[in-house]
């Protein structure tokens, strides 16, 4: 299993702090596709729930406990991975906020 990002998520930045693997990225500030939230990497996350305490807005979810108006969120991490930008070289302080 994995964590999942929901659509809930304000670009804080904490869980990248806190991610034992670095699975978590932010979609590119200004890309209109991929630009407003973090992604978990479905393939990379160990599922050790790190992230989850610190997201202030309560944005991140074990895949098995996600909200229904939720489940769209765990292919959208996916596709972050597939189809957008995937892992790339960011300043975290730059992402940060919306």
């Amino acid at each position: 299993m994995t964590h999942v990002i929901t659509t809930l998520c304000t670009r804080e930045g904490d869980c990248v702090e806190v991610c034992p693997v670095d699975c978590i990225i932010p979609g590119p500030k200004g890309d209109a596709d991929w630009g407003a939230y973090f992604y978990i990497d479905p393939d990379t996350c160990i599922d050790c729930g790190a992230c989850v305490p610190v997201c202030p807005p309560e944005a991140i979810f074990p895949e098995e406990d996600l909200p229904a108006e939720n489940e769209a969120d765990t292919e959208l991490n996916a596709r972050y991975f597939t189809e957008g930008p995937g892992y790339w070289d960011y300043d975290l302080d730059e992402q940060r906020g919306a």
